[in-house]
């Protein structure tokens, strides 16, 4: 059989079912796959044997152990290798007229700019991530490519296409935010499981092996919060103390640092906690571990029988765990044997005793510290870091002990602090069925056809389909109006590009760059710096906000210069026409009480006109002039209130006028 009739017998199917003529656009589609996960790798095999004729997948992580349970297009010998490469090359085979190119980036990076994203038909999101989602939607909507979003989590999915103005973006719904504990209570006064993983993942592990030698930002900003001022000063000082703990745990040295270390964090810290009565008159007061007794099998956990106080009778703690044991030693087993009451006695699902516990965190304390000796500079958690997990479970569970929480197991751990959604290989792979089916109508210009689609948990209806709903008017993101500018950074100043964008119709307004504020008519210091100056270039948009409110948002999408630009041209190109953004409601407000007639007695004390806010500027014959220090704009608004702006000490109070400063 030759070439010819392999390629008609592979595309006959999706003839029968598509039809010719969308075969044929299918073969010059240009598609972006972004992830090459879960989602991701199901997705890359659909489309390659639908027959996407160029594919660009884009993927910054690579392969882990984990992974291989559910991403079936990469093998053991994978591990550690990029998964935009394996899986380009492992998808190529299954239909070779298909052309795969894989990109081992981040999809934030500079040089995937609105120029780039412009160059595909239509992007696919496979991602794991609130903030790159957020990005790729933004650069979809200004670049006017369609987007088909997706995600699972165990047994439910959900597929979105996204069409700028025909249907509402990913930011058009506000998300709900990560949640976040405050400082107090994952350092001092924790009461659930989480707030010791917390603690354990990202403060004791970063003081100890990592970049964060003191941990006083976050308890600044927890005091500018208004947390209890007499708990931050006691944990400054605490974690002044892990300096000396830190040199031990880099230092050639025989002494026993994990000891050192369980001392200072699980003795002498709960110890000074102890010392502040007035933090434990509500709630039941720690109690300081004490390594010897844990390892001879003697200690147990004693907690005040009445929460609310600090005295009466005590209650014993043992922590049964599921393999029968309770605080003291643990009897050897073997990861395949099963307890004496059927629970696995696999390592990752085995509850730990007491006193295994404090082994594993004598074990990984230890195995860290080597590390740090060996040459690594910090060391950060991460999920499939063994060393960083067994540090991580044995740490939370000591301080779970401590504090009268239900410990948890090494794979429970993992989840919570690895923030893993279950992945289940069967949700994912119609989650990507459903996603080609969405691409279709896309590609076919079926916006009637367009559906939100869910996967839910019930056998009776395992899918269900929303019709689209338009955008949302107050969206932040898609009801923007886009531009895109090509310059060079270096020669292009702020001034000058708003100036362009905004033609001849001059007003005043403020310019942004993500949540900087670069001017507005009151502050231009920057209108004269070059874009390149102000850290703004390549990849980068520039929001123009009206100061009135009469007219939409403008943003401007940078991009570089073409390659065949000539040096001597001019050093930035506007779009053609210029950005024409819409004209805003007025909304009714209150109209402000009129002002008093009521002029100043005699002895009344005046005021003299304060300091101009504004430095003096210089006219080209060297003569200085006083900058008028309000906008046009806001001079207005403040006479219509009845106040009036005096430009200099010398200006004359007309009558019925109170001067004010």
């Amino acid at each position: 059989m030759n070439g010819a009739s392999k390629t008609s017998s592979r595309s006959a199917h999706a003839q029968a079912i598509l039809g010719p003529e969308l075969c044929e656009k299918l073969s010059e589609t240009k598609v972006l796959l972004v992830g090459a996960g879960g989602i991701g790798c199901e997705l890359l095999k659909n489309i390659v044997l639908t027959g996407f004729g160029h594919i660009t997948l884009l993927d910054l992580d690579t392969i882990d152990l984990s992974n291989l349970n559910r991403q079936f297009l990469f093998k053991k010998k994978d591990i550690k290798h990029s998964k935009a490469t394996v899986a380009a090359q492992t998808a190529g085979a299954f239909n070779p007229n298909v052309n795969i190119h894989p990109i081992y980036a981040n999809i934030k990076e500079a040089q995937f700019d609105i120029e780039w994203f412009s160059g595909f038909d239509i992007v696919l999101n496979a991602l794991d991530n609130l903030d790159a989602r957020r990005h790729v939607n933004k650069m979809c909507m200004a670049a006017g490519v369609p987007l088909v979003e997706s995600g699972t989590a165990g047994y439910l999915g959900q597929v979105q296409p996204l069409l700028k103005d025909r249907t509402e973006c990913f930011d058009c719904v506000p998300k709900p935010t990560p949640t976040t504990f405050p400082v107090c209570t994952i350092r001092s006064t924790p009461s659930q499981p989480i707030h010791c993983i917390v603690w354990a993942k990202s403060y004791l592990l970063p003081q100890l092996f990592g970049e964060d030698e003191d941990g006083t930002d976050e308890l600044d900003e927890a005091e500018k919060q208004g947390e209890n001022a007499e708990e931050i000063a006691a944990l400054r000082k605490e974690a002044l103390a892990y300096k000396a703990v830190r040199s031990a745990l880099r230092a050639q040295t025989t002494e026993d640092v994990a000891q050192r270390v369980f001392k200072k964090v699980f003795h002498s810290d709960i110890l000074n906690l102890l010392s502040m009565s007035d933090m434990w008159r509500a709630r039941a007061a720690p109690t300081p571990l004490d390594f010897t007794a844990i390892q001879e099998g003697r200690f147990f956990i004693q907690r005040p029988s009445n929460s609310s106080t600090t005295t009466g009778s005590a209650q014993i703690i043992h922590f049964q765990p599921a393999n029968g044991h309770t605080n003291g030693k643990t009897p050897s087993m073997s990861s395949s044997s099963s307890s004496s009451n059927g629970v696995s006695g696999l390592r990752d699902q085995r509850a730990l005793s007491l006193h295994d516990t404090l082994e594993l965190f004598i074990s990984s304390t230890n195995r860290l510290a080597e590390r740090l000796r060996k040459g690594e500079d910090v060391i950060s958690f991460d999920k499939d870091d063994d060393d960083t997990l067994d540090f991580v479970t044995a740490a939370a569970n000591l301080r779970s002990a401590a504090y009268y929480i239900d410990r948890k197991t090494r794979w429970e751990i993992k989840e919570m602090a690895g923030n893993i959604i279950p992945a289940i290989a069967t949700t994912n792979a119609i989650i990507s069925g459903l996603i080609v089916l969405q691409a279709l109508h896309l590609l076919r210009k079926s916006y009637a056809q367009l559906r939100n689609v869910h996967v839910q948990f019930k056998p009776t209806n395992p899918l269900s389909t929303s019709t689209m709903c338009p955008p949302n008017p107050k969206c932040g993101v898609c009801r923007d109006t886009y531009t895109k500018v090509l310059c060079d950074p270096a020669r292009v100043t702020l001034s000058e590009l708003v100036d362009g964008i905004l033609g001849s119709d001059k007003r005043d307004v403020s310019v942004y760059e993500d949540k900087r504020i670069l001017s507005d008519p009151d502050w231009d210091d920057n209108l004269g710096r070059t874009l390149e100056s102000l850290n703004v270039g390549r990849g980068k948009f520039l929001t123009i906000v009206d100061e009135e409110e009469e007219w939409g948002t403008i943003v401007v999408a940078l991009s570089i210069l073409p390659p065949n630009h000539p040096s001597d041209g001019p050093a930035y190109i506007l779009p053609s026409p210029l950005p024409s953004p819409p004209r805003l409601e007025k909304q009714q407000s209150t109209p402000p009480p009129a002002p008093s007639r009521k002029r100043s007695a005699p002895d009344d004390e005046l005021l003299e006109v304060g300091p101009f806010s504004k430095r003096a500027k210089t006219d080209t014959n060297g003569t200085t002039s006083v900058v008028n220090i309000a906008s046009p704009n806001k001079r207005r608004r403040l006479e219509e209130d009845g106040l009036l702006i005096l430009s200099s000490k010398d200006d004359k109070i007309e009558d019925d006028v109170i001067e004010i400063d």
